[in-house]
């Protein structure tokens, strides 16, 4: 396929689109920026892409719970057009209020687990967290990132702690290959609950940064890669020997080479 078409959906409050646009456009893709209200008028426009990408930000003021509404918007609406989209071999990624927006509208997690069982709560420390954190991926099942790498990535939430609803849940997300992401220290030891804080910024119970469904090509994950698509946007740049690619920037190749 010569051009790999992405759709980054809008609404009020995402405040994010701007530079998941440019990080698509870096990676290669050609990227139409499309509202949710004009996505439920036109389904149709999901038959030329190949990747659904729901930005991070504050959609709908996160009145509610955050990212309710939004997924509330698109679940009767879209949600059969995107179970097609994904039964089709096509990429869904939601980063942060995206993450939200996916598992309260139930593509995740996924087939197998109620969509009742997972959801994401207010972080363990009591606040808004920004910073940057080490990550690091337990599983090969989603082709947007490779099993066993590291990676360094920002994050800003106040909602980002996955939370199940018990025991068997919480082991079900590691028996069924759903997490796609886990916090670790800078020494790459896991970084699992609050007692690791401020590694594992949210609290999140085994360190869950990420999900993934049974498929791997539905993602959900709370820190920003498109905020490091450049080399200049890691906090030491001055100081470090810049890599190659920028871990950000390196999924959404990744989500490119898929199609090609």
């Amino acid at each position: 396929m010569a051009t790999v078409r992405v759709i980054v959906l809008r609404a009020a409050g995402i405040n994010c689109d701007q530079e998941t646009v440019h990080a698509w456009r870096l990676a290669g893709a050609d990227v139409e920026l499309v509202h949710v209200n004009t996505l439920i008028g036109r389904v149709s426009l999901l038959d030329d892409a190949q990747v659904l990408t729901i930005p991070g930000g504050f959609s709908y003021g996160d009145d509610i719970a955050a990212g309710k509404i939004l997924a509330q918007r698109i679940k009767g609406p879209l949600g059969d057009a995107i179970q097609r989209f994904v039964d089709g071999g096509k990429l869904v990624l939601g980063i942060c209020n995206g993450f939200q927006v996916l598992l309260k509208c139930g593509l995740l997690p996924g087939s197998g687990m109620s969509d009742a069982t997972v959801t994401l709560t207010a972080n363990r420390s009591g606040r808004y967290e920004d910073r940057w954190v080490h990550l690091e991926t337990p599983t090969d099942r989603c082709p947007l990132l490779a099993k066993g790498e590291r990676l360094f990535l920002p994050l800003a939430h106040a909602e980002g702690r996955v939370v199940a609803d018990g025991a068997a849940s919480q082991a079900a997300l590691k028996q069924l290959d759903r997490v796609a992401l886990r916090f670790v220290y800078a020494s790459g030891a896991p970084a699992d609950g609050a007692s690791a804080y401020p590694a594992n910024p949210n609290g999140s119970k085994d360190g869950v940064a990420a999900l993934t469904d049974e498929t791997g090509r539905i993602l959900g994950l709370m820190p920003h890669p498109e905020r490091y698509v450049d080399a200049t946007q890691h906090p030491t740049w001055t100081r470090i020997e810049s890599p190659d690619t920028p871990d950000g920037l390196r999924l959404f190749q990744r989500g490119v080479a898929c199609f090609r």
